[in-house]
């Protein structure tokens, strides 16, 4: 009932949105006498901003064309390598890079958004490496002949994509990702699997939430999982190739995004008003921007979720050393020869500062010289890998890190 009452509230608001885009454009055409008015023009920036907060969205294009090296502009190359039900990996490469470029791959969260949100991750690191990422599929759209994935599951693709990727490959993970990364590096490194990473970079990770709880952290610790699965756990319609399957929607983990800082995004759409009125469309389609990324949003299959909030946020599992995989405990004293670096923002305010430095000190066997923490000064946690501090601050520390842990 929930996900079928959240399609027809989406059927009438995509109808909405689409009338008031007719009328914004029917308001500022010249050839209206209203166009002239100051209030024609109120009216229309309204519209506008109703409309594109309203609209329904797909899942996004990564669309980097070019990137830039050195004052040189170079075309990128996309490519899907490995395809799987349950997430592709794909390839960022330009012909400016050196053959013996860094690898790096890079696990995009499954929190309900798609791997687009880390497009300035990308783009920047593709500058000096060839980087990979998992683009993680929506849940409702994969067929219920796929089978289930969870936690297990997800820990097995990432180190299938290192094998596809082979041996000497750069690892980071941000934020929901930090804890199967960090666990998948701990198996390889028991197996002294050759394809096990050079170096691991967990960013904004919620590796041990006992440390600085966040809201976040609250929500998944102020119930019981047993609440979860009956209370934000739906079946994907019957007009979905996931059609039975059991998800956690991306449409309330939006939703539950939005309800922590809901006053920020209200001034935002204020001040996205403000802009329109004053005929300032370059900070009005800024905003648009952030928000067409923020509300494009997927789903996750139930299992993966459940056991997410169990293991991660409810019982600790990793950091309390009880967190296993296919039935086998995970030691993360194995973790003897990748690099760890542990980056963390000062105002982030969804893994709280400590959280993803715990890593450092749960590799007990590795020596110190191969662990690094930087905490970002003044960057919350969507700054920590997207914008001008990302670009300028963060990024050069991670080159650095692998170029200094380019062989074992």
């Amino acid at each position: 009932m929930l996900y079928n009452a959240y399609e027809m509230q989406r059927s009438l608001l995509s109808g909405a949105s689409a009338w008031a885009s007719v009328m914004a454009e029917t308001l500022t055409n010249p050839a209206n006498p209203m166009a002239a008015l100051g209030l024609g023009q109120v009216m229309a920036s309204a519209l506008d901003v109703f409309s594109h907060a309203a609209m329904p969205r797909g899942k996004p294009n990564f669309d980097i064309e070019t990137v830039t090296v050195d004052g040189v502009s170079h075309g990128v190359t996309e490519a899907i390598v490995q395809h799987r039900p349950f997430g592709n990996l794909l390839r960022f490469s330009h012909d400016g890079l050196p053959a013996d470029a860094p690898k790096l791959l890079i696990v995009a969260p499954m929190s309900g958004h798609y791997a687009t949100l880390l497009r300035g991750t990308v783009a920047r690191m593709m500058e000096r490496a060839v980087v990979y990422i998992t683009d993680w599929a929506d849940a409702k759209m994969v067929p219920m002949e796929a089978g289930r994935f969870d936690l297990d599951d997800y820990i097995d693709y990432l180190i299938g994509y290192l094998e596809f990727i082979g041996p000497n490959t750069h690892m980071l993970a941000v934020c929901q990702p930090s804890v199967p990364a960090y666990a998948a590096t701990a198996i390889m490194g028991a197996n002294k699997h050759p394809c096990r990473p050079l170096s691991l970079t967990l960013m904004g990770g919620p590796v041990d939430t006992r440390e600085a709880p966040t809201s976040v952290n609250d929500v998944a610790v102020t119930r019981p999982l047993s609440w979860f699965e009956h209370h934000v756990i739906a079946q994907v319609p019957l007009h979905y190739p996931g059609a039975g399957r059991k998800v956690y929607p991306g449409f309330l983990q939006l939703a539950g995004f939005i309800s922590m800082n809901l006053h920020s995004h209200m001034m935002s759409h204020w001040q996205m008003f403000k802009h329109l009125v004053e005929g300032d469309g370059d900070s009005a389609d800024s905003t648009k921007g952030f928000y067409e990324e923020y509300r494009s949003v997927c789903d996750m299959t139930s299992d993966f979720y459940l056991q997410t909030i169990e293991h991660v946020f409810q019982k600790h599992s990793l950091p309390k050393g009880e967190f296993v995989h296919r039935g086998k405990p995970i030691d993360l004293g194995a973790i003897t020869d990748t690099a760890l670096l542990a980056v963390e923002g000062e105002r982030d305010d969804i893994s709280g500062i400590g959280q993803t430095r715990a890593a450092l000190t749960l590799a007990h066997n590795l020596p110190e010289a191969n662990k690094r923490y930087l905490l970002a000064e003044s960057v919350g946690h969507y700054g920590i890998f997207n914008g001008s501090k990302w670009r300028g601050r963060i990024a050069p520390v991670v080159e650095e890190w692998m170029a200094a842990h380019a062989s074992r």
